[in-house]
């Protein structure tokens, strides 16, 4: 008898799964249909039944682990905290950490969606999802009096941006240590919402 699963056994959250823990070895541009049916014990044909394409299967693993960090990300910014508690918590969610596996996979997803169209469409929704997020949690500190911010929306802008130039200095060119990640994210973030810096370490 074969060793190959059929297709009623196989889930497509399942191989989402196994299609990030290829791209975690491989990343994303290099990841393969058929290294993704052989960890799974299927055909590339099954793999190709459930998403169409490589290029749909591979945005469709992105988006299923943003989905997981973007809850994450939700669960730092609500309840009942100070705003400056709840920020703290969503910049360290947000930020670089361990070995980063999430920031990897953004960096190679900014990479192909220069000519991916499906890579590049699931990446600016989730872009703006955590945008905001963030934007979010900016309005109910002004609101609360606890954040001093004339422009949120210009805010949350400059501090995305750097919080990604800053992990690509990090992670791929190594130029950036994380201490210095997190001390200048802090340094601009309180500049930018007029609170101290200490309050975001």
């Amino acid at each position: 008898m074969s060793g190959r699963r059929r297709r009623g056994e196989v889930r497509r959250e399942e191989i989402l799964d196994a299609t990030l823990a290829v791209v975690d070895h491989e990343g994303l541009a290099a990841t393969r249909v058929g290294d993704v049916a052989e960890a799974l014990g299927v055909s590339s044909g099954l793999v190709f039944y459930h998403f169409g394409t490589k290029d749909a299967l591979v945005a469709e693993a992105f988006a299923h682990a943003v989905e997981q960090d973007l809850a994450r990300l939700a669960t730092a910014a609500e309840g009942q905290r100070e705003p400056v508690e709840r920020l703290r918590r969503v910049l360290r969610v947000y930020g670089p950490t361990g070995s980063a596996p999430g920031w990897r996979m953004w960096i190679d997803a900014w990479a192909l969606a220069q000519h991916e169209p499906v890579i590049r469409a699931t990446l600016r929704r989730l872009d703006r999802r955590w945008g905001q997020a963030l934007r979010e949690l900016v309005d109910d500190g002004v609101a609360a009096g606890t954040f001093t911010c004339a422009d949120p929306a210009a805010a949350v802008a400059r501090v995305s941006a750097l919080l990604d130039g800053l992990s690509v200095a990090a992670l791929v060119y190594r130029t950036v240590t994380r201490a210095d990640l997190r001390q200048w994210v802090a340094d601009a973030v309180a500049a930018e919402l007029g609170i101290e810096a200490e309050a975001l370490r």
